[in-house]
């Protein structure tokens, strides 16, 4: 039997080289390792990196983790934030007592250490893809401490943040001292468990922005919250304790949040094109003063888009008057009328009568409520009712019955979303105080009822007519209207009275009639054409917003003086638009002529133009992928009307993103049909010597020939359709290398890289087939040569159907009207210019 002899040398060394390779491991650091200034930590999908740092310009030094392979060095958390490392002998590594240690090295002096409950043995620290730094045992691999239960000022997908009563408010996170110093700044950000959780944030110890109320897919109190925002967020239950957790629909996308030095919490992406981040939403928004922690003060409601931004709740009046004046709201507002639970009544109890309560729809919820239940499980208003001290109620949907006890804080006016509150107020204040006055009350509505529907009745049976008067000429043309091809045989009636005026113009067509409006009517309804009531400045003059006796707003275009319009184009919108009868169309109410005024009486698109939106790094975000389809198909159908389903024939002529405008609800309506021509049966294309239009958008054989048709159309809405798409605008693409959108589009199409000239902003919102189809539609719509593009038909059947055929595109030779244009403008010596939203008219003899 052979006996193997031991080789004292050779075993010292297997074991030398087996530590080395056990500790050289690129994500992890074992118990008696360590991590020098100058070595990193890699985790295994190659996503973060642990290792020392100096931020900005500074000398000190940091044990941080920072993401890896981005050209911008991101630092998502730091261990010795409060005692910084002069010079580079610094050290990490897992100590005698099993917890994470940092070294200053110059005199083995500990400055940093986890404070975890371990035991000694066998210990491991690596840092994982989601950028967590997890120590634990080495055998059973529990977890006894990990950086994500000790963030800095950033959040990470994957971590768990507390939100339980338990704990109460968690200070979850704070921000740098500055930007180059990441010791604790003046800023905190956390979630307030109290009634339903909510983010806040805070400067010192007070309150500067909070979200509103989580209820169970946004907080309420922000609700313009991005689709990619909403479905990260989870509020989940473990072992019967609450945590908002947070995980991003592409699990690819580099996502954080970060409580900013200055106070401003932001969500950013990481923008692999451009190679930078990009914000996705801030918090509080610089551009709105409601979003500061209650800027107006109890009992005071901000809306932002009010002047004074502030105003008191109904049947409160300001605690200070003069202040509240001179803008100073931090005082807020009082009662007017005390609660019946306040006053010292003189008479027996039962002559007070009982408390109810006003209605304040779509708000954010004050601050500080308590929850009675979750879902429909008591009765809000009785809890409130019974309560002396309750002072509102909310029965939130995904919340459940919320109340408050005490002053009503930081309550904030949306336009659309927020909740309904319920404020409670005396008796009297409600607008009785005896219950005598509920028969009043009924008898005075029931009379009213009648007398509404009765004068209802006779506006319907004699129809209202406004009169107006205007110049003999205008009067002329009214008069000697020529008759439109699709109208031959019919005819036009006015009536005058001896005074001159001119009764509502009554057409012997089909359609509605128009109305004529008086000068001083028009005034009066735009408040004499004041500066709070514009809404922009078109090509052709100012545009008003007013209100109709019944109380319909309306947008009055008043054509200036100096207008490029004249009587000519005014009388064609007016022939044109008063015929034309389509959810996608703009509708025109009635005009005014008088004198040399003349103006346009539309219906009101709260949410102006397209280009409004579209051209706006800020507000581009607000139309995701739904809306901006849904637009899509709403110009292709209304273009669709106008070339095959009027009555009349009709080539707009000039397609752009401002001529598109959107109602409260996003649905697009095209506008401005002041250089619209009608075709007659049998006409397919004409010339013209006098080409309108607008740059970007005009086709290579209008703006070079004057030759228009259907096809024009379709070359224009192409146009808008790859701005609609890409945020950009054709004549003026961030990508320098390409003259126009139109050649970036097709450069893209091409190379089999379409999916590129989307919109950064709404890539998570979107579907990719839907966005190539349209890219390849908006390649089509933009060919040379008329005769290959489509019409509206098989443009409306491309975009609807998944299982069109879609032809194959050529290259566009003519990618900007606008160099075509501008070489023409010299030749001819035209001075007419215009900017890329502004419509250029040039003017030739006939």
């Amino acid at each position: 039997m052979s006996t193997i002899q031991r080789n004292p040398v050779r075993e010292i060394l297997f074991f030398v080289l087996s530590l080395v390779l056990f500790c050289s491991a690129s994500d992890t650091i074992r118990q008696g390792g360590s991590l020098k200034d100058g070595d990193t930590l890699v985790s295994n999908g190659d996503k973060f990196e642990l290792g020392f740092f100096s931020p900005g310009n500074s000398s000190l030094r940091y044990v941080g983790i920072w993401y890896r392979n981005i050209s911008e060095i991101t630092v998502v958390w730091v261990a010795n934030r409060d005692a910084p490392i002069s010079g580079k002998n610094g050290f990490l590594t897992i100590g005698n007592d099993g917890n994470l240690e940092i070294f200053d090295g110059n005199n083995s002096k500990s400055i940093w250490l986890s404070n975890a409950l371990v035991s000694s043995n066998n210990k491991t620290a690596r840092i994982n893809d989601d950028g967590n730094l997890v120590l634990s045992e080495e055998e059973t691999e529990s977890t006894l401490w990990e950086s994500f239960d000790h963030p800095t000022d950033t959040f990470l997908p994957g971590m768990e943040v507390e939100a339980s009563s338990k704990r109460g408010e968690n200070w979850a996170f704070r921000s740098w001292k500055s930007r180059n110093d990441p010791s604790p700044g003046n800023y905190s950000m956390g979630i307030d468990p109290r009634g339903s959780p909510q983010i806040v944030i805070w400067h010192g110890s007070e309150r500067r922005w909070r979200s509103g109320h989580w209820n169970n897919q946004i907080f309420a109190g922000v609700p313009n919250m991005s689709s990619n925002i909403i479905y990260g967020f989870k509020l989940l239950l473990i072992n019967g304790t609450a945590y908002f957790t947070y995980n991003p629909v592409d699990s690819s996308d580099k996502l954080r949040f970060r409580i900013e030095w200055t106070g401003i919490e932001e969500q950013l992406r990481w923008d692999e094109e451009n190679d930078k981040w990009g914000v996705m939403q801030s918090q509080p928004d610089k551009a709105n003063e409601c979003e500061l922690y209650n800027r107006c003060g109890k009992f005071g409601v901000c809306s932002s888009w009010e002047t004074p931004i502030c105003r008191c709740m109904d049947r409160f009046e300001p605690a200070n008057l003069g202040e509240w004046r001179r803008g100073n709201w931090s005082g807020g507002c009082v009662r007017k009328t005390l609660l019946k639970c306040e006053r010292n009544s003189t008479g027996k109890e039962e002559d007070i009568e009982d408390d109810g309560f006003v209605v304040m729809k779509l708000v954010k919820l004050p601050d500080f409520a308590d929850l009675v239940s979750q879902g429909s499980v008591v009765n809000c208003k009785d809890e409130c009712l019974k309560n002396c001290s309750c002072t509102a109620y909310a029965d939130a949907g995904g919340i459940g019955c919320l109340i408050w006890t005490g002053s009503l804080l930081d309550v904030q006016h949306f336009k659309k979303g927020g909740n309904t509150l319920n404020v409670r107020l005396a008796h009297s204040d409600l607008g009785g105080n005896s219950k005598k006055s509920y028969a009043l009350i009924i008898t005075v509505s029931v009379v009213g009822a009648i007398l509404l529907g009765l004068f209802a009745w006779l506006l319907w049976r004699y129809k209202l007519k406004f009169k107006v008067l205007p110049n003999p000429s205008a009067v002329s043309w009214l008069r000697s209207s020529e008759v439109l091809p699709s109208d031959a045989g019919k005819s036009k009636e006015y009536s005058t009275d001896l005074s001159g005026s001119v009764d509502v113009v009554t057409e012997q067509v089909n359609g509605p009639e128009l109305a004529l409006f008086s000068f001083n009517f028009v005034a009066n309804s735009t408040d004499n054409f004041s500066e709070e009531n514009k809404l922009g400045q078109g090509g052709f003059g100012p545009v008003y917003k007013g209100n109709l006796p019944g109380g319909q707003e309306i947008a009055v275009k008043r054509l200036s003086r100096k207008s490029g319009q004249g009587l000519e184009e005014f009388k064609n919108e007016i022939i044109l638009i008063a015929k034309l009868q389509h959810r996608n169309l703009v509708r025109l109410l009635g005009c005014c002529i008088q004198g040399e005024e003349k103006m346009l009486l539309y219906e009101y698109m709260p949410n102006k133009s397209l280009d409004f939106f579209l051209f706006d790094t800020e507000k581009q975000a607000l139309l995701d992928w739904k809306k901006r389809f849904n637009i899509i198909e709403g110009i292709a159908r209304g273009l669709l009307y106008l070339h095959r389903d009027s009555r009349l024939r009709i080539i707009h002529r000039d397609l752009k993103a401002s001529n598109i405008l959107l109602d409260e609800e996003m649905n697009p309506k095209i506008s401005d049909f002041g250089m619209a021509r009608i075709f007659g049966g049998n006409q397919n294309e004409l010339n013209t010597n006098r080409v309108v239009g607008t740059y970007g958008y005009m086709s290579p054989e209008y703006a070079m020939e004057g030759l228009f048709s259907v096809k024009s159309d379709v070359y224009s809405f192409g146009v808008l359709l790859l701005e609609i798409l890409s945020g950009q605008r054709n004549t003026n693409l961030r990508n320098s290398q390409y003259s126009s959108l139109i050649g970036y589009a097709w450069h893209l199409w091409n190379e089999g890289k379409a999916i590129e000239l989307l919109d950064p902003s709404i890539a998570e919102t979107c579907s990719q087939d839907e966005v190539l189809r349209c890219i390849q539609v908006a390649v089509l719509c933009v060919q040379d040569s008329p005769v290959q593009r489509p019409t509206m038909p098989s443009v409306v059947l491309m975009l609807e159907s998944e299982n069109a055929t879609l032809p194959l595109p050529i290259q566009p030779t003519f990618t900007s009207m606008r160099a075509i244009l501008d070489t023409e403008l010299l030749s001819e010596g035209i001075d007419h210019a215009s900017v890329n939203d502004i419509t250029v008219t040039m003017v030739d003899g006939r």
